[in-house]
């Protein structure tokens, strides 16, 4: 198991986090959502610590906790007043290795994501389009399922799915120990020794496959007309490399605010859209992100025009590309950015979390900004080329069309 510790004495709390370098990604053909399901399984009890009881706990002294399900990885924390630290290291350790479920659980549990699926991925035609989007954007590679799972496979997860996705992630040397605040580095590479060290290792191997997607040869579109839309909307997705600090400083040139290149060209001076931006989520899966440009196009414009707005902004770009000062504006801000963040010690945790889940060392978290400041007009330029119309796929949500 691998400890990262970070302090702050500020105030008289701990921050404590596990996470385990599994996510949907490494979920079986089949089994999709298995990662995520387990994640909500977790919360059902152990012989020690029957379902409720800990949450209760950590809610009679002012605690917090939760968890999440990234393509890469699961993890799971708790905010506590520092003398309970080693409260949380127990329980956790317990449900590392004793987790009760019984068929009626199960069950239950499975209903509730089949019923938070339909909530936040069933209903809304923008989150429909976006679910198709990328999976269509990162196929083959597992990562194009999504977190939560395909309907029809939830539906076949059942207890023996969970238990053995249990045994086979869920050990010390698949983890991460975490803990930020008020505590002394020593004290807790000692409480994780006496209480995580006595977990017996299983001895297995995590090597995730990698997926080498064939080459782009056709531009893709996808379109979802749907007569709950009332705005029409654009998107469209490049599969990237991850953590590319260039790439970082181009999302926050394309869409940096009410001057950035994007609100700049289409809605100030061409009038094609009335909103519009670009995100780089860089940690989607070891070595693959995602390069995302929103819009949604002015009255009277259509999503086809606004895609060749868009893709000749993008070009006016590759050829001109930005000015330094420009580039330094954007980096100094992603800096100043960075640095507020790490006034908070539960940021920072989850920071080198992610990291240390995608592979990343330590030394990668804390010369992150070095990297930022170090991108140049160049490095800009070849992140550009990135952004191909061609490498893409592209999506239109849209209403019905109206009788004239």
């Amino acid at each position: 198991m691998d400890v990262i510790v970070i302090r702050d004495h500020r105030r008289p709390i701990a921050t404590h986090m596990v996470w385990y370098r599994n996510g949907s990604a490494d979920d079986p053909i089949g089994k999709s959502g298995i990662a995520h399901f387990l994640e909500h399984l977790m919360f059902k009890g152990t012989r020690n610590h029957p379902a409720g009881h800990f949450s209760g706990l950590l809610a009679s002294v002012g605690g917090d906790e939760n968890a999440s399900t990234s393509w890469s990885y699961t993890n799971y924390y708790q905010q506590v007043p520092k003398d309970y630290l080693k409260t949380c290291m127990a329980y956790e350790a317990d449900r590392m290795t004793g987790l009760i479920l019984t068929d009626e659980i199960v069950d239950i549990e499975r209903q509730a994501v089949l019923t938070e699926r339909g909530m936040h991925c069933d209903s809304d035609p923008q989150d429909i389009l976006d679910e198709a989007l990328h999976a269509g954007a990162f196929s083959p590679d597992p990562c194009g399922r999504p977190i939560i799972g395909w309907q029809h496979e939830i539906e076949t997860l059942g207890r023996e799915d969970a238990l053995a996705y249990y045994h086979r992630f869920y050990t010390p040397e698949n983890a991460i120990l975490v803990v930020a605040g008020d505590v002394d580095p020593d004290a807790v590479m000692d409480m994780a020794e006496t209480i995580y060290g006595a977990i017996t290792p299983t001895g297995a191997s995590f090597q995730r496959p990698v997926v080498q997607a064939p080459p782009v040869r056709t531009q893709r579109l996808l379109t979802l007309v749907d007569e709950n839309v009332h705005q029409p909307a654009f998107t469209r997705i490049h599969v990237v490399p991850s953590m590319m600090a260039a790439l970082e400083v181009l999302a926050f040139l394309l869409d940096g605010g009410n001057a950035s290149y994007l609100h700049e060209a289409l809605i100030v001076n061409n009038r094609m859209a009335i909103s519009v931006g670009a995100s780089y989520e860089s940690d989607v899966s070891r070595g693959l992100a995602s390069f995302r440009i929103d819009a949604c196009p002015a009255p009277g414009v259509s999503l086809t025009h606004l895609d060749d707005a868009i893709e000749n902004a993008l070009e006016m770009l590759r050829r001109t590309g930005f000015s330094a000062d420009d580039i330094q504006r954007a980096k100094s801000r992603i800096v100043a950015n960075a640095i507020y963040q790490k006034d908070d010690h539960f940021n920072l945790a989850l920071q080198y979390g992610v990291a240390a889940s995608l592979g990343l060392s330590v030394e990668d978290v804390a010369l992150w900004q070095d990297r930022i400041k170090g991108v140049t007009t160049e490095d800009i330029r070849n992140a550009l080329t990135l952004l191909e119309r061609s490498t893409g796929i592209v999506g239109y949500l849209t209403p019905p069309a109206t009788d004239a």
